[in-house]
């Protein structure tokens, strides 16, 4: 997904926390026209987890026909993205040629590198007919050593994404290694994201991380006695023994890993050097990013 605006952290109700939370960010509904969609990351006050520097959760979102998801082509540089669906189908294009039709527990991981252009819309057949979207985007930084390399895209279906059951709790190990299990997404720093589905009163020992949030995408958990909220973001220390309980019908995502530093954003362009965003700013307006075959003919400017 295009960011609309040039600098993308969100203003955001920030709770106090006790214990190993160390911050509770609950994000506004950001209205994007027909469905509204959440920042956890970045914020004023967290700018990343671990190498993840973006989190948004889209929808849920009902589209009339002839409705729905139609991201025209924009550019990305020195970040990966990371697209998950709980209900729908987006339709991925890039410039290195990719056609990939997106579904609900599939893992798309688009590596862009020293640059790349992409499109999210939908198939005909999808947007004639009354649907559903809700999802997460999220996009990691690249180690710096890894920042210019050749872009990639990756795809991996829900069938190849390793799932485990904890205490009774069924997890989904999307991308690193967690409860002895590891995915086979690939990854380019020490990288966790995991998701879990809980009933009420179940409970889930985090995973170790030496940075690591949750999001709880419905629903409503505690950790000891504090209360993680629907569509809040809970970043936890590196202490071990963490357990949060549902305390209702819960699902949740799990992200982290180890820090990369200081890294730059703005708009669709991350990176640890100020100077390269602003190259790849002066690129895109003056048109030498590659196309993206099939669907050359409209782009997103630049914002003012």
């Amino acid at each position: 997904m295009s960011n609309t605006v040039r600098q993308p952290e969100l203003e955001c109700e920030l709770l106090s926390g006790c214990g190993a939370i160390e911050l509770l960010i609950r994000p506004r509904d950001k209205d994007l026209g027909g469905f509204s969609v959440r920042r956890s990351l970045p914020t004023t006050e967290r700018k990343m987890i671990g190498p993840w520097i973006f989190f948004d959760h889209m929808g849920p979102a009902q589209f009339p026909a002839g409705e729905g998801i139609n991201v025209r082509p924009h550019p990305h540089i020195n970040l990966a993205t990371v697209t998950y669906l709980f209900e729908g189908e987006i339709l991925h294009r890039d410039s290195l040629g990719s056609v990939q039709a997106i579904r609900p527990g599939d893992i798309n991981l688009m590596v862009a590198g020293s640059g790349l252009v992409h499109s999210e819309r939908e198939r005909p057949e999808v947007r004639r007919v009354p649907h559903r979207l809700h999802g997460l985007q999220l996009w990691l930084a690249l180690p710096q050593a890894c920042e210019e390399i050749e872009p990639a895209f990756y795809h991996y279906p829900n069938a190849e994404i390793p799932s485990v059951t904890v205490a009774g709790v069924p997890v989904r190990v999307m991308m690193g290694t967690a409860y002895g299990v590891t995915s086979p997404v690939k990854t380019y720093a020490e990288t966790l994201y995991l998701e879990a589905h809980l009933q009420a009163g179940q409970s889930l020992l985090l995973p170790d991380a030496a940075e690591r949030g949750l999001y709880v995408a419905y629903g409503e958990l505690k950790a000891r006695d504090t209360l993680l909220p629907l569509h809040s973001m809970a970043v936890f220390s590196s202490a071990a023994g963490v357990v949060v309980e549902a305390v209702e019908e819960s699902r949740i995502a799990i992200i982290g890993g180890e820090s990369l530093g200081q890294r730059h954003i703005e708009w669709n362009f991350v990176s640890s050097r100020k100077e390269r965003i602003e190259q790849a700013k002066r690129d895109w307006q003056a048109g030498r990013f590659p196309k993206v075959p099939g669907d050359a003919e409209e782009f997103i400017p630049l914002p003012e």
